[in-house]
This record gives C-alpha cells, sequence and structure tokens, in this order.
C-alpha cells in the first residue's frame, strides 16, 4: 500500500492505524457498558466502512499511477513516432508499435503469446 495517494496529502497507513485504534477504543467501551451494545455496533460499522473506504482509496491510487504511466509512455511514443516521420526514418510506426506490445500493455490473449 502506498503510503500517501498521489496529489493528497492523505496518509493511508496513518488512517488505518488510528481506524484500528478507535476500534479498539470502541470495543473496550462496548465492554465496559454492554447496555449501549447498538451504538458501539453503529460505530464499529461506520469505523469499517472506513477503514474500506481508506483501502480502496489505497487501490484506486496504484490503479491510477500505473494509467498514469501508460498514458505517458503512449504519448512519448506518439511523439517519437512523429519525429522518426519528419526525420525520415524508414518505420517511424515502430515507436508506436513497440509500445503497444509491451508487457504491461499487452493484452492476457498477447501475453501468453499465442498471437501477435
Amino acid at each position: 500500500m502506498q503510503s500517501t495517494v498521489p496529489y493528497s496529502s492523505i496518509n493511508i497507513p496513518e488512517v488505518m492505524n488510528r481506524n484500528s485504534a478507535a476500534r479498539d477504543i470502541v470495543d473496550g467501551f462496548a465492554t465496559a457498558w454492554p447496555t449501549l451494545t447498538s451504538a458501539w455496533q453503529a460505530i464499529q460499522a461506520a469505523l469499517t466502512d472506513a477503514r474500506d473506504l481508506a483501502a480502496d482509496v489505497a487501490r484506486l491510487s496504484e490503479e491510477l499511477a500505473v494509467a498514469r504511466l501508460n498514458r505517458a509512455n503512449a504519448l512519448a511514443a506518439m511523439r517519437a513516432t512523429l519525429a522518426a516521420d519528419r526525420d525520415g526514418e524508414a518505420d517511424p510506426l515502430s515507436y508506436v508499435r513497440d509500445e503497444l506490445h509491451a508487457p504491461q500493455n499487452a493484452s492476457p490473449r498477447r501475453a501468453g503469446g499465442s498471437h501477435g
């Protein structure tokens, strides 16, 4: 899990640690005041939701970083293709083909090597 979400000041591990501590505190209160069981259960459910949301933020952040890198690589390949065409290279589209066939961009079918 990343320590922070790109372009954000959120520190996911710190959020998860505080959430865990809060859950422990609520467990202690629930033991001390069992007459408020439904209130403690509601708080625990909210804390569980917050924990799950933080995990989703971390996962989506990782996916966004991969998508941004793929976009940057594709843009670089396009620019290299245009420059190669401008310079009269024999196969300027090779830059785009190479990027499309890079392991991170290959479809599962192509990655398996059965086509391509």
